[in-house]
């Protein structure tokens, strides 16, 4: 399908329903409708970390689901920093990935994913795509900022019916909504800190008549704790919505996030054990522009039917620059490598939902479709021999790398019932199906040199490929809620992940892709336990199975003449399994001791996943039987908040087992991007005291200044070990209020 056809297609889209919610209008509407029964059962007041999903949410079923409800109002870090190790502490089994102090990407996994730029997860901002192409190029190089988020939203695997075919289910940040008995409010919030931190944040919001606004800004930079680590991040947010009648609304947003950031690259185990501290590496560079917006329009049809249709854009690009050697080769200078990349998105999503009675029994639909156009272009090739952020190509007409464009074409259908069977039982079903093209069109070319750097031959191949496939996935969950607050579920997908751009085409002396590499398959299964015991105590624990078939992975080899140095190998290694117990419990310890009401309160939280993944049936026996990479057999995560008055201590620590980087488990390579990933513990302490209107805080992060690291990176920001921050302070001054209240 051509971009101008979608566009046509989304366009009659939003006309249709737009003529709908006319039509509807014409009608003399009665001033009150009646709305299906809401059952408010508190969950989310005896506990402030474990929460879930509603049953029905926004144009989705997670009824019989493994979800995860993070309300960040409710949590006690600084949220200028992103820190994604506060903010997902309340989420079990979750490993994630540090590779800078201000949490300019989000690289979290879990179940044995990579955390690599969240790309296991799909990534979305109320409710719609951030990531570059959520198929083809699923990073996330945007992370909404969290001064302004008031929630946010985890469903594992089983979120593939909906949300896309991704084995880790989907994140989904929500912006706060502005208040509507206040025409303008006012906040802001200003931090400083280690390594010369600054970060403003400033939001205007409010609502007149039927019109609610919110435009924000943030601001960040910091020097950084190693060398050549500097960086400038500047993000805005505008968001409108109208309400026409009491059952049609529309509203829009807009984000733009743009930073620039030297880094100081990896280090080898040698250098990291040493003095984690230094750099080898003074002219790398990363720099990235994010541009979204959509438009959402909501109606209700009815008393028992409801529509929302998203329409959704992506104007992005993000630019590398460096010396991609490898970390034990000292850079002498000469041309750096330049990958750029462009990303052109547009897309509609739109869902019905449709309460009906079964046999005598509350049943709901949900059904819609996915229409996705996207076109990603990405170069390769030399870039100017000096020190600073020159991201132009020096041979712009014939690149010595790459040129190449990738359109991308998905059309989804999807369908999900949740059915009351009586008795506390209710059955999901779901079917999700999918058609997806994806072309290469390009060129890159081969160029041998001999010892003394003489081109001997110089190659270009032009490559013009497609791969068209159209795959079904179902789903099947259970759930049996008891009349005491505890709830059992069950449930099993299919999910599909389909080879990156990267995948086809890239150039990086670390790392080396199988031109045969394909799709990945499987399914997820979980099979849980949920709810509350009284008001004291609140658990979500769950058993998973994850089956993936040709696992995309990496394996470590040394084979490739006449220098025969060690690489890591991308390819479908074999078949995989990850298989675990994630459980996460909260006891408000102020109840159960029975303290006064005007005693602190005091909450307990901990959470921890034992893990095993396995590779099998592989062909390779140095493979077989192998740990899965990026498996941490266990992952400990223990809290303590007390609250009294205004004043609030948190105290969060985190325990991280061993891990591999690779499929062959190799332990040690000279050039740092292979081998283990050592166990770790880091603690977190926040201390805030807030008034009506604002408060403060004073932030220890890696409290006892541990020395770890999380992961080896590939290609940027590496080459080789990426080195944790160490101690670092923030100290945070926010004011907020009501300018105009009537």
């Amino acid at each position: 399908m051509s971009s101008v056809g979608l566009t046509i297609l989304v366009g009659l889209v939003l006309c249709s329903s737009a003529l709908l919610a006319q039509d509807t209008s014409d009608v003399q509407t009665p001033d009150t409708v009646q709305l299906k029964d809401v059952r408010v059962d508190g969950r989310r007041t005896s506990g402030l970390l474990i929460s879930r999903m509603d049953d029905i949410h926004s144009g989705a079923i997670y009824a019989a689901k493994k979800t995860e409800l993070i309300m960040i109002d409710q949590k006690s870090f600084n949220t200028s920093t992103n820190n994604a190790r506060q903010a997902f502490s309340g989420v079990a089994g979750l490993n994630i990935w540090e590779s800078d102090g201000a949490g300019l990407q989000l690289g979290i996994g879990g179940r044995g994913l990579s955390p690599e730029r969240t790309s296991n997860f799909t990534t979305r901002q109320n409710g719609y795509d951030i990531s570059a192409d959520p198929l083809g190029y699923p990073e996330s190089y945007y992370t909404p900022p969290l001064d302004a988020i008031s929630r946010i939203e985890i469903v594992r695997g089983g979120g593939a019916l909906r949300y896309g075919t991704q084995f880790g289910g989907v994140i989904n940040f929500v912006f706060a909504r502005p208040p509507l008995d206040s025409p303008l409010q006012l906040s802001a919030n200003v931090t400083g800190g280690s390594f010369g931190f600054a970060g403003l944040f400033v939001r205007a919001q409010g609502t007149v008549s039927n019109t609610s606004y919110s435009v924000l800004y943030q601001g960040k930079r910091a020097d950084g704790w190693r060398p050549n680590s500097a960086f400038d991040m500047h993000t805005a947010y505008a968001a409108v919505s109208h309400r026409f009648t009491s059952t049609t609304f529309l509203s829009a947003d807009y984000t733009y996030m743009r930073y620039l950031s030297q880094q100081p690259g990896g280090l080898t185990d040698k250098q990291f054990a040493t003095d984690p501290s230094v750099s080898v590496r003074a002219r790398n560079w990363f720099q990235v522009n994010w541009s979204l917006a959509s438009i959402r329009f909501d109606h209700i049809i009815g008393t028992s039917t409801s529509i929302r249709s998203t329409l959704f854009g992506t104007m992005s690009g993000r630019s590398a620059l460096g010396n991609l050697d490898r970390i034990n080769m000292v850079d002498l200078g000469g041309p750096r490598t330049l990958i750029d990349a462009t990303f052109t998105n547009i897309g509609n999503e739109t869902t019905l939902t449709h309460d009906l009675q079964v046999l005598g029994l509350p049943a709901t639909i949900v059904g819609g479709f996915r229409l996705f156009h996207g076109t990603t272009t990405q170069q390769q090739g030399n870039a100017s021999d000096g020190f600073g952020p020159d991201f132009s190509f020096t041979n712009s007409n014939n690149l010595e790398g790459s040129d190449y464009r990738f359109p991308n074409d998905n059309v989804a259908v999807f369908a999900e019932g949740l059915f009351n069977l009586g008795g506390g039982f209710s059955l999901v079903p779901g079917v999700r199906v999918e058609h997806i093209v994806t072309r290469a069109e390009g060129h890159y070319r081969v160029i041998v040199r001999d010892l003394a750097g003489n081109p001997v031959v110089d190659t270009t191949i032009v490559e013009n490929n497609t791969r068209s496939r159209s795959i079904a996935l179902g789903g099947l969950g259970l759930s049996w809620k008891s009349g005491s607050g505890l709830e059992l579920f069950a449930n099993a997908v299919q999910n599909y992940r389909s080879i990156t751009f990267s995948d086809l085409r890239i150039s990086n002396p670390n790392l080396v892709v199988d031109t045969a590499i394909g799709d990945e398959r499987g399914y997820t299964l979980d099979l849980g336990i949920r709810g509350s015991i009284g008001s004291e105590v609140s658990l979500n624990a769950s058993v998973f199975y994850v089956r993936y078939n040709d696992r995309i992975g990496e394996v470590l080899r040394d084979d490739v003449p006449p220098l025969f140095l060690p690489f890591r190998y991308r390819t479908n290694v074999a078949d995989a399994y990850t298989t675990g117990i994630e459980a996460v419990a909260e006891v408000d310890v102020s109840q159960l001791l029975l303290f006064s009401e005007t005693s602190p309160r005091l909450l307990f939280t901990i959470n921890g996943s034992i893990i095993e993944g396995r590779y099998v049936n592989s062909a390779n026996t140095s493979i077989n039987n192998n740990d899965v990479e990026l498996v941490p057999p266990y992952i400990v995560r223990a809290g303590l908040r007390s609250a009294w008055k205004g004043l609030t201590v948190s105290y969060i620590m985190a325990w991280v087992g061993q891990q591999y980087s690779d499929a062959t488990n190799a332990e040690f390579s000279a050039s740092a991007v292979t081998g283990i990933i050592p166990s770790y513990m880091v603690t977190d302490l926040t201390v805030s005291y807030d008034w009506t209107w604002g408060g403060i805080s004073l932030t220890g992060n890696n409290l006892f200044n541990a020395s770890y690291f999380t992961r080896r990176a590939t290609s940027y920001p590496g080459p080789g070990i990426i080195p944790a921050e160490p101690l670092s302070i923030f100290a945070s001054f926010r004011i907020n209020g009501d300018v105009i209240t009537d």
